[in-house]
């Protein structure tokens, strides 16, 4: 079981060991389900569309099948912690500490959502922990159904449309495919940045 869970954190291993079926459930889990947020989502979705290109033994689909794909699961993740959100409510922010939940990312997709409301739903795609708690936050609030589907679509496809695009494109350099470690690497300093600095002022204002 360690081992697995392991291996869920590694993109290339996720592809390796279970192909479009787990990379699908992976994607869906990220941003649906509350234990998903320690899951590897930006660079996973880049490395797939990478080893599309690259090591089509592995991910056997074409660019159009594999963009389509990943975005209905990340559009029915959205709508599973949508209605998660909305069937808890407010409770949610009460609720104690455990292993897979901590009130603080709840705490910190807040702070993003009080600044950018419904487009934290676009926005929140690119960042870890927001892309799980914010549809979560959307069904708390009870946000219309409707403009939170909006919002749901047009994040889903920007996300994944735009990281699947970029390592297909750039899979087919023998630099970036020996590089590929460093680039990971790169997207989660990047996607982490603004996460933290919610983090912080959402701190900061608690005090």
């Amino acid at each position: 079981m360690l081992e697995f869970l392991k291996q869920l954190t590694d993109p290339q291993s996720i592809i390796q060991y279970g192909g479009l079926a787990l990379l699908l459930f992976v994607v869906f889990a990220e941003t649906g389900l509350l234990i998903g947020f320690f899951l590897p989502g930006d660079s996973l979705i880049f490395i797939s569309g990478l080893i599309c290109v690259s090591r089509p033994e592995l991910l056997d689909v074409n660019l159009l099948t594999l963009i389509i794909s990943l975005s209905i699961a990340a559009i029915m993740g959205n709508v599973v912690g949508y209605w998660f959100g909305y069937k808890v409510g407010p409770p949610l922010f009460t609720r104690k500490d455990s292993l897979i939940f901590k009130k603080k990312y709840l705490e910190t997709t807040k702070t993003f959502y009080d600044k950018n409301g419904g487009k934290t739903l676009i926005i929140g795609r690119f960042l870890p922990i927001i892309r799980t708690f914010a549809p979560i936050l959307a069904g708390v609030i009870k946000l219309d159904f409707k403009k939170f589907m909006f919002y749901n679509i047009v994040g889903a496809v920007a996300w994944i449309a735009s990281l699947c695009s970029l390592g297909y494109y750039l899979g087919s350099y023998k630099i970036v495919q020996d590089n590929v470690g460093y680039i990971v690497i790169a997207l989660i300093i990047i996607t982490a940045i603004p996460v933290a600095i919610a983090y912080f002022k959402g701190r900061n204002k608690s005090k």
